[in-house]
C-alpha cells in the first residue's frame, strides 16, 4: 500500500471566497489532498456526484465547477445552510441537502462519491448527535463513518464508479482497504500527507495514548486518500 506522498503545508489554509457559520468545519489540510485527488478524476457535463459530509461545500462546488451534477449531504443544518450560501454566492449550481447520506441518496447511483467524513478517535463511544465536533468526533477507533460508507459504496456507485475518501492513518488505512475489498471493490492508497497535530488530537493525547492510537510523542498526523472503484 503505497500512494502518493503530498507536501500540504505550504498551500495556504482554508480555501478562497468561502464562508463558514460558527459551528461548521473549515476547509483545512484534509480537504486539501482530497481536492488533489478530486482534482484527477475524469469529470464533464453529465457526471453525477456525491459529497457525503460537505462542510462548507469546497469540495462539492470544485466538481461542480467542473459541470458535473453534484448532490452534498451533511447532517449538520449549519453545514447545509453555509454550503448554500457558498453555492450561491459564487453561482454555481449545488443541490444541498439535510440529513443522513444512506436515507438522502436512496435508490440513486453516482459516478462519483467523495467524503471527508468524521474520523479522529474519541472516548465516546457514540458520535454526537449535535454541536461542531459531529464534524470530526467517530467514536472510539474513528471509524463510526467510514465503516458505513465502506459498506454502502458498492450500492452507490454506478459500474465503473469511483470512491475517494480521506481520513487519517490513525483509523487504519488498511482496513479500510480491506472492508472495500471485502465489498468487491478495487481500492488502495492513492495519496497521503503528513500534518502536524491541530488543537482535537492534541487536547487528547493522553487517551490517545492508552488507546494505543498514538505515543506521546507525536507531533505529525497522516493523512490517507483512498480510492476504489
Amino acid at each position: 500500500m503505497s500512494g502518493t506522498a503530498l507536501n500540504l503545508s505550504a498551500q495556504p489554509g482554508g480555501r478562497p471566497g468561502l464562508i463558514a457559520l460558527p459551528g461548521v468545519y473549515r476547509p483545512q489540510a484534509d480537504t486539501r489532498l482530497l481536492a488533489h485527488a478530486l482534482a484527477q478524476e475524469d469529470l464533464g457535463p453529465g457526471s453525477e456526484v456525491l459529497e457525503i459530509g460537505t462542510g462548507t461545500g469546497a469540495l462539492a462546488l470544485d466538481a461542480a465547477r467542473r459541470r458535473a451534477q453534484v448532490t452534498a449531504v451533511d447532517v449538520s443544518w449549519p453545514a447545509v445552510v453555509t454550503a448554500r450560501l457558498n453555492a450561491l454566492r459564487q453561482r454555481v449550481p449545488l443541490r444541498v441537502l439535510h440529513g443522513d447520506f444512506a436515507a438522502r441518496s436512496a435508490g440513486r447511483r453516482f459516478d462519483l462519491v467523495v467524503s471527508n467524513p468524521p474520523y479522529v478517535p474519541a472516548p465516546d463511544v457514540l458520535p454526537p448527535s449535535r454541536g461542531p465536533e459531529r464534524a470530526w468526533n467517530a467514536g472510539p477507533d474513528g471509524r463510526a463513518v467510514i465503516d458505513r460508507i465502506c459498506a454502502l459504496a458498492p450500492a452507490l456507485l454506478r459500474p465503473g464508479g469511483v470512491l475517494l475518501l480521506v481520513h487519517s492513518q490513525m483509523c487504519g488505512a488498511q482496513e479500510t482497504v480491506d472492508r472495500l475489498t471485502g465489498a468487491g471493490m478495487a481500492a488502495d492508497v492513492t495519496a497521503r500527507a503528513a500534518v502536524p497535530w491541530g488543537p482535537v488530537l492534541r487536547s487528547r493525547r493522553s487517551w490517545l495514548a492508552r488507546a494505543g492510537l498514538a505515543t506521546e510523542a507525536e507531533e505529525r498526523e497522516e493523512l490517507v486518500v483512498i480510492r476504489a472503484r
